[in-house]
């Protein structure tokens, strides 16, 4: 008897396969904005589906190890990782996945759209980075902080051009060292205490907890300035040099790839997933350190410039995460055979994954919104797209984290019991999934910071705006959507209102995660209109799924079962 072995092909190509990515492109920046991205995009999927896909199951088969001394007994804390690992290091800079929204390249030819080609690259290069992605997130955010003007001109110009270097012998990227044990996301109980030395330089002491991408070139740390006092507003960031090379402190017989004076790396995370990526607990004795800013300045709000920007690609990861594991699906589906007929054909899958791909719709015009508004932010300086990033970016996030873990448990599931086995791949989008509604804030955290946003800043003003725009946007399309977009319009103005009017409020404060969903939700409807009334078939069918599914709780299998091929 001959042993049966399933096959499966492998998805479709990423970029000219994913219909929603291209029209969505299509319409931010104009046919020939997106024909001058075409070259760029098609140059990383073929990458992506070829030796960047080894490069994934390399490093996720191969992950990293502290070394803490050498055969002498010297201590060197080095974080050793493997091939697949440095493939994707040197691919993000090949591709200019963190450089693009700098290169001034890139902004004379999509002016405040580069950060949308920037989400298209994300959107294709996050899913089988082996967690890179996490890095990139943060040499963004570090390049984000460094170019604000309060920076000393001459830090900038020391690191700034290695963050956004496109060569991937010179490209860094950067950790981001600002939770504590006794705190975590209350930073107002953080103890890492920075002094001043003579040369302008500080020494930092202090103990950080979670430091993600341990390998880094630098790191971005939140220190209190000795004297500064209590609370996390006074909190400073701190850009602190990983390797010996990089620090003046260290001495001329010291290995260039030595751990910079005064840092300590104490272990690896066993974590529940994101295996490839070197997360560790770092002590500080006196670290060399650069001041982002001036010190003496509280310098939290400088810090969100990096938090905003980690938090957009934490969106981008979920909803590219939800895309690709739906595209992993269909190709499973379509070639296992159940009940006499492939799997692709029953039609209770088909509404499985028809509905997964409402979701993967949704989440990815939330998450593509948020980089829209940035590079309006950053290029223009518009109040506008300000004053709405203020609460669009926590929202994306919070939002996308959770239906990123959901979704990769129905995709886990749709693969039976092959999805449960570690050697096929499938487990690790659930375990990778489950870190995004946690780094950069979980559920309840970013809830609070939206309801600050909507009491102390109006945040709640510009997505009123926007819901009531679509609603006329989607009475030629659909009445009944039109008519639930402004039932919810309605809804929300009230309970922002009594927010706004009481924010601290026991009713309110505890009803801030399903006050912030419903608005995600609400938003999402909203962009998923403006995108069909572009002239998006896909798009004007998933925002009438998505209303119902979300904002009316109804049962949208039948629709999602009918309408499969085009929602994918």
């Amino acid at each position: 008897m001959t042993r049966y072995v399933q096959s499966v092909s492998a998805p479709d190509d990423p970029y000219t396969g994913d219909p929603l990515l291209r029209s969505w492109l299509e319409r931010h920046l104009g046919p020939a904005g997106h024909a001058a991205a075409k070259g760029r995009l098609a140059d990383l999927a073929a990458d992506v589906t070829g030796p960047l896909r080894a490069a994934h199951a390399d490093a996720e088969a191969h992950p990293p190890a502290l070394v803490r001394y050498d055969p002498w007994g010297a201590r060197v804390d080095r974080v050793d990782t493997s091939a697949g690992w440095q493939a994707q290091r040197a691919a993000a800079a090949r591709h200019a996945v963190v450089a693009l929204p700098y290169l001034e390249s890139a902004r004379a030819t999509w002016g405040a759209s580069a950060r949308v080609v920037q989400h298209a690259l994300l959107h294709l290069y996050a899913p089988e980075s082996a967690t890179f992605s996490c890095p990139v997130a943060m040499a963004d955010g570090a390049a984000a902080l460094l170019s604000i003007p309060e920076v000393d001109a001459a830090v900038r110009d020391a690191w700034l051009p290695r963050l956004t270097a496109t060569d991937p012998d010179t490209a860094i990227v950067s950790g981001q060292w600002m939770t504590e044990s006794q705190g975590g996301s209350d930073l107002s109980r953080s103890s890492t205490i920075g002094r001043p030395a003579a040369d302008g330089s500080w020494r930092l002491t202090g103990e950080k907890w979670f430091c993600s991408a341990a390998d880094s070139a630098m790191a971005v740390a939140l220190a209190r300035p000795d004297g500064a006092g209590r609370g996390s507003r006074v909190l400073a960031p701190f850009l602190v040099p990983r390797y010996a090379a990089d620090s003046p402190l260290a001495g001329a017989t010291v290995a260039a790839d030595a751990p910079a004076p005064g840092v300590t790396v104490h272990r690896l995370k066993d974590k529940l997933g994101t295996w490839a990526l070197p997360t560790a607990e770092i002590g500080l004795r006196d670290a060399y350190a650069l001041p982002l800013g001036d010190p003496a300045v509280p310098g939290l709000v400088r810090a969100m410039t990096l938090v905003v920007v980690t938090r957009v690609h934490n969106a981008s990861a979920a909803a590219s995460g939800m895309r690709r594991g739906l595209a992993y699906a269909r190709a499973y589906a379509q070639a296992r055979q159940v009940a006499g007929g492939r799997l692709a054909e029953s039609p209770l899958h088909r509404a499985t994954l028809g509905t997964l791909a409402v979701d993967a719709a949704g989440a990815f015009v939330l998450a593509g919104h948020a980089f829209a508004l940035l590079g309006r932010v950053e290029v223009g300086g518009d109040p506008a797209a300000a004053a709405e990033l203020r609460a669009v970016a926590p929202l994306a996030k919070l939002a996308t984290g959770r239906l990123a873990v959901a979704s990769a448990s129905e995709y886990v599931e749709a693969f039976g019991g092959a999805g449960y086995v570690e050697d096929t791949g499938v487990p690790r989008l659930l375990r990778d999934a489950q870190v995004l509604p946690i780094w950069e804030g979980t559920t309840n955290v970013l809830a609070l910071d939206v309801l600050r946003a909507v009491a102390r800043e109006d945040a709640g003003a510009p997505l009123l705006h926007r819901l009531a725009a679509a609603v006329d946007l989607a009475r030629p399309l659909s009445p009944a959507l039109a008519d639930t977009l402004a039932t919810v319009t309605g809804e929300l103005r009230d309970r922002l209102g009594e927010a706004t009017a009481d924010p601290a409020a026991v009713e309110v404060v505890a009803g801030a995660r399903g006050l912030a969903l419903r608005t995600a939700y609400a938003l999402t409807a909203a962009l998923l209109v403006e995108q069909a009334a572009w002239g998006d078939e896909q798009a004007e069918v998933a925002a009438r799924l998505w209303a119902r599914r979300r904002l009316r709780h109804e049962d949208i299998a039948a629709d999602a079962h009918r309408h499969l091929e085009l929602l994918c």
